[in-house]
């Protein structure tokens, strides 16, 4: 099995293990290459994504400016009360919690005399 194993990495021992995994299978890395800086970095660098593209792009979205606090208010409250009156709605019509167990019906008039009725 280990010489199976050997002959599907691509090498013999450690060596050829680690050069396949790190090839990723002709993929290479998930965001590039790394760079690797030879210069001071500016101020706010950790504030943009630069993936190589001509346009890099800010890590934090820019809704903000967008959206004023009051109409988000007004969201977050809707939302909020869609679930409360959803779950509510759930706990008002839930017939398991009012009956448990499946109601047992007996023979002879569900026991009518046995249980003190009228013959």
């Amino acid at each position: 099995m280990a010489a199976r194993l050997t002959r599907i990495m691509g090498g013999s021992g450690l060596v050829g293990r680690s050069a396949a995994i790190r090839s990723r299978a002709g993929m290479g890395l998930p965001v590039g290459r790394h760079i690797v800086p030879d210069r001071a970095l500016p101020e706010n660098d950790e504030l943009v994504w630069d993936n190589g593209t001509p346009f890099p792009e800010p890590c934090i979205d820019r809704l903000a400016p967008n959206i004023g606090k009051n109409e988000a208010l007004a969201w977050l409250c809707g939302g909020l009360s869609f679930f409360a009156s959803l779950g509510l709605l759930a706990a008002w019509n839930d017939k398991a919690s009012k009956i448990p167990f499946a109601p047992k019906v007996y023979p002879y008039d569900n026991l009518r005399v046995e249980l003190g009725g009228e013959p």
